[in-house]
């Protein structure tokens, strides 16, 4: 469930109001960092690309462009990701996990783990009119090994959508155990093909099926002992979204607040990505799984107006930075 709805029967009147508020909002000297974020987080993305329109159409000027020139830091990254399409922002953000220094592999996992397939369909779609280049010849480039095959296996977007079949639940299964446990080192290809291929109602009977072969063990605890690195946490992302989706984001928040420091990237991406699909139940696995609210959380890691969208997308509605 969302937590960001918009405002009700907006129209042009609307737009034009938003425009002018965020174009005086960053006019004369200083920004005026309050009336940015509240017009931006009291309304959904497709309203906030209307305003975008009207603005440019009004004052001649690229909304995101002065945005950027008048923000910096936390809240310029967060400010970016409300002003982007969600696909348009998961395109971004792949680019800039591969085609910086390094590659930043839990990104890749984050997005390409949890989109389905028509959405990542259109990330590639949008990636290649943006950067004019092939989103899945870049990930394979910058990546390696078994991870590239996994990788490139979500990329083609060809998760199965059909519904379980009994006696391929049983084949996938057995094949798995085979794969890993049952044979003298491992068969990752298998895994791959099972758990990048099937759909998540039929990889939900399999993952059942597994654990009733091995005796009550998991396939996550398989996975930890066969494999390592970004190729074990992949599969743990998939085997997660398939058990328990909100509970998987609720993860990743939980530990990018975890320890010294903060993931703010991480942060970002979860919150606004979800803010207008699921943060809701997000937010009630989190308080769930780690007893304790995620708004809260939120609030003691982040400050000033970064707090203030982050906390507002949360809540569905402005909270100031001094709350």
């Amino acid at each position: 469930m969302a937590t960001i709805s918009g405002t009700f029967n907006f129209n042009d009147e609307e737009a034009t109001q938003c425009a002018e508020t965020l174009k005086n909002a960053m006019d004369g000297f200083g920004t005026n960092e309050e009336d940015i974020v509240r017009v931006l987080v009291e309304h959904n993305n497709d309203q906030r690309q209307e305003i975008a329109k009207t603005y440019e159409s009004a004052y001649g000027a690229v909304l995101m462009e002065d945005l950027k020139s008048e923000l910096s830091g936390d809240l310029e990254d967060v400010i970016v990701a409300l002003m982007m399409p969600p696909r348009e922002y998961d395109a971004y953000m792949i680019h800039e996990a591969i085609c910086g220094a390094g590659t930043d592999e839990n990104t890749l996992i984050g997005i390409l783990c949890t989109r389905n397939n028509e959405q990542i369909e259109k990330i590639k779609e949008i990636y290649k009119e943006k950067y004019e280049s092939d989103m899945t010849e870049d990930i394979k480039d910058d990546t390696s090994g078994y991870f590239q095959r996994l990788m490139r296996s979500l990329c083609l977007g060809g998760r199965q959508e059909s519904d379980p079949d009994d006696d391929a639940v049983e084949t996938d299964a057995e094949n798995l155990v085979q794969a890993g446990v049952g044979s003298w080192g491992t068969d990752e290809s298998e895994f791959n093909k099972v758990l990048c291929l099937r759909s998540y109602d039929h990889l939900k009977k399999v993952i059942k099926r597994y654990e009733e072969k091995r005796d009550g063990t998991s396939l996550d605890e398989d996975i930890d002992s066969e494999m390592s690195s970004d190729v074990q946490e992949a599969f743990h992302a998939i085997i997660k979204v398939t058990r328990d989706k909100e509970g998987y984001f609720a993860e990743r928040l939980y530990k990018a607040m975890k320890g010294l420091g903060t993931d703010d990237k991480e942060l970002i991406r979860c919150i606004c990505s979800q803010a207008e699909d699921s943060l809701k139940w997000i937010m009630v696995r989190y308080q769930e799984l780690y007893e304790t609210d995620l708004f809260d959380a939120v609030k003691d890691e982040c400050g000033g107006y970064y707090k203030s969208v982050l906390l507002s997308l949360l809540r569905g509605s402005f909270v100031s930075k001094d709350e």
